[in-house]
């Protein structure tokens, strides 16, 4: 007799690096696709989908994202993270997990995300974060670049911040929570909000760039936002910087 299904929530963090990013696609290797399999060779077979919080694009990294599924087995929830890593690629790991109700949706339920972006500074490109951190050698206006970051506060649509194959849905998102580090050769730029549209930080990284460096200026990001263009903004900052650092539900 089979147990009855109950729905399981699971942090996980992975290095995408070597991935097509998280949504799983026929012909090319994705975090999902290999916690599915992980997943389909604990039930014998019988396929178990996942959903997540969001995606991820290719080379972009995780140390907070969550995924929810729906499981007859008769593991503990405290389990289900040795269960999966045995069978996950080192790369992708199982932080916790716990036992939700139906009604909670990993997707729908999110109240806010925070992404942090990774800078790495200095004369020398460092080889061991060449995955993992943006390589960027040119000197840079901090407190420039922090005041640009203030204006970002609040609620705006944020058409020029995003990609033009974004969906045609409602551009408008919310910020609550903007924040600049330096650690080392290390800047982090950090973003807290109800949610983020397609290479939106990337583009708001590679934009506050060009105000580190005077080709923008702080007073301009209002005026971008105001254009709702995206030729208006800077360039897309690469992949291999961005995390998606943490989910609140």
């Amino acid at each position: 007799m089979e147990n009855a299904m109950q729905r399981y929530k699971c942090t996980i963090s992975y290095d995408g690096s070597n991935y097509s990013g998280f949504q799983i696609q026929p012909k090319d290797r994705t975090i999902q696709g290999e916690i599915e399999k992980a997943l389909k060779k604990l039930h014998k077979g019988v396929e178990v989908k996942i959903q997540a919080s969001g995606r991820t694009d290719a080379g972009v990294h995780a140390k907070g994202q969550v995924i929810h599924f729906d499981s007859s087995l008769d593991i503990p929830a405290d389990k289900w993270p040795i269960a999966l890593n045995t069978l996950l690629p080192h790369d992708i790991v199982v932080a916790d997990a716990e036992t939700v109700p139906d009604s909670f949706h990993a997707r729908y339920n999110v109240t806010a995300k925070e992404y942090r972006y990774f800078i790495q500074l200095g004369e020398r490109r460092d080889p061991f974060k060449r995955n993992y951190a943006y390589y960027y050698p040119y000197a840079l206006n901090m407190e420039a670049m922090r005041e640009a970051l203030s204006y970002f506060i609040g609620e705006y649509d944020f058409t020029s911040f995003c990609s033009a194959k974004t969906d045609k849905e409602r551009k408008v998102r919310t910020i609550t929570g903007v924040k600049l580090t330096e650690e080392d050769n290390m800047l982090i730029f950090s973003f807290q909000g109800n949610g983020f549209l397609y290479n939106m930080v990337r583009i708001m990284v590679g934009t506050l760039l060009d105000v580190g460096r005077g080709k923008k200026l702080p007073q301009d990001i209002p005026v971008i936002l105001e254009k709702k263009d995206r030729k208006a903004a800077g360039k897309t900052a690469s992949a291999n910087g961005l995390y998606l650092w943490k989910v609140w539900y």
